[in-house]
């Protein structure tokens, strides 16, 4: 069903996922079913965010 947190949770993670793991992100966008990039777009961000928090963490704990 539309707009159920567990199936939504799901996509997120997916998405995560293939991103982790190098998948284009046309392809990523292609499997979850996006109309426009712009929306899958928005996991590289926390990706990128969480690279930040990583590296932060690393460098003064």
């Amino acid at each position: 069903m539309p707009g159920t947190p567990g199936v939504h949770d799901a996509r997120h993670t997916a998405a995560t996922l293939l991103i982790e793991e190098g998948v284009h992100i046309r392809v990523v966008q292609e499997i979850l079913g996006h109309a426009r990039v712009t929306t899958t777009e928005r996991y590289t961000s926390l990706q990128m965010k969480d690279a930040g928090d990583r590296m932060e963490q690393a460098l003064w704990g």
